[in-house]
Formats: structure tokens, C-alpha cells, sequence
């Protein structure tokens, strides 16, 4: 089944070229969250092949992602507070705790996007809370493209230099997944230490 799928994602993005890449990333990154580990590393291939050039393999995909990242931004602007205040009591969420979720991104935000775009399952969605914390788009958009730009470029060079060997990919894969989540840690934690440094000089000036 799998090599099915890649057979068909391969062929695919050959007859679409860079406009498949760009689409199927901008899904990936947005409502539909399509997989991106089985769109970039096929591209990165036939980059390897000669097939496509790999600086615009990784340019679609950092594009892609960016597109679609600011349609949920949008759809959470327009539509997110509103759904939340109406429904949210359904899922434990009061207008009280949504306010602090807002403040917090308000403050938070270029590193809780920067980093969300690099932690699976989180990177589809942390678009969300942006649009609704009304983030400036032009931070959010540099600090997606930064995220983006590190998971699409791992995903292509693994593809350009593992090419079809499948078992090699994902074993090659989970270890830098894993190291990429330690490297979000570390950024954590070196933010939180800045951020009461910070906070500590300008009390201490007060």
C-alpha cells in the first residue's frame, strides 16, 4: 500500500512539476493535513535524478507551506474567536481561558510559531491560534517560513540522498525528528531564561 502511494506521489508530482509540489504542500499545511514525509523525499529524488532542481523543490515547498499556513491564519481571524465564544463550552473552553490563550500568543508568539512548525501534529494547527491572537502577519509569516523552510529542507536532502530506499528514509527520519525535538527544547528553555531575564531588569528598573 505504502509503495503504492509513493509510486503514485512520484508520478504525480512528475507530471505537475512544482505546482503539484507547492499544492500538495499548501494542504499539508492547512485544513487537510497531508503528509509532508511522502511529498518532499520523491521530489528530492527526482531532484537527484535531474529530473527537477532542488533550490526550487525546496522553495514550492517552503511556498506551499506558507500559503497554506496563512489561509488557516485567516479562517481562525474571521471565524475562530467568534466559533470558540459560541461553541467552545462544548469542548471546556471558556471566553476567560481564550483570553489567555490570546495574551499568551500575544507575547509568545514568533517562537511558539517558529517552533510549532517544526513538532508533527502541532505544525498544521499552530496557525490557529495565531489568527486568533491576530499575530502581525508579517512576523508570522517570517517565523513560518523559518519552521517551514528547516522541515522542508531536511525532507528534501533526505529524498536527494536516500532516494527510494524507504526503510532507510524513515530510520533516517526518526532520528532527526527526534533531534528536532530536542532542538526545540533547548530553544524553549533558552527563550524562558531570556524572557524572566528580561522581565527580571525591567522590574528591577521600575
Amino acid at each position: 500500500m505504502l509503495e503504492a502511494i509513493v509510486i503514485f506521489l512520484v508520478n504525480t508530482i512528475g507530471r505537475l512539476g512544482y505546482v503539484g509540489i507547492t499544492a500538495l504542500m499548501f494542504l499539508e499545511s492547512s485544513f487537510f493535513p497531508f503528509p509532508s514525509e511522502v511529498v518532499l523525499p520523491p521530489a528530492g529524488f527526482l531532484a537527484a535524478e535531474g529530473k527537477m532542481s532542488l533550490p526550487v523543490v525546496i522553495f514550492c515547498g517552503v511556498a506551499g507551506s506558507l500559503l497554506g499556513a496563512i489561509f488557516n491564519y485567516y479562517l481562525a481571524l474571521k471565524l475562530g474567536r467568534y466559533f470558540l465564544i459560541k461553541y467552545g463550552k462544548y469542548f471546556f473552553i471558556s471566553e476567560k481561558s481564550l483570553n489567555k490563550a490570546e495574551n499568551f500568543f500575544k507575547k509568545h508568539g514568533a517562537v511558539s510559531t517558529f517552533v510549532g512548525r517544526l513538532l508533527p501534529g502541532i505544525r498544521q494547527y499552530i496557525s490557529l491560534p495565531a489568527g486568533i491572537a491576530r499575530m502581525r502577519l508579517d512576523l508570522f509569516s517570517l517565523y513560518t517560513s523559518l519552521g517551514a523552510g528547516i522541515w522542508v529542507v531536511v525532507l528534501a536532502l533526505l529524498g536527494y540522498y536516500i532516494g527510494n530506499n524507504r526503510e532507510r528514509l524513515q530510520e533516517t527520519l526518526h532520528s532527526i525528528s527526534v533531534a528536532l525535538f530536542f532542538l526545540c527544547v533547548t530553544i524553549i528553555a533558552i527563550y524562558v531564561l531570556w524572557y524572566r531575564s528580561k522581565a527580571k531588569k525591567l522590574k528591577d528598573t521600575r
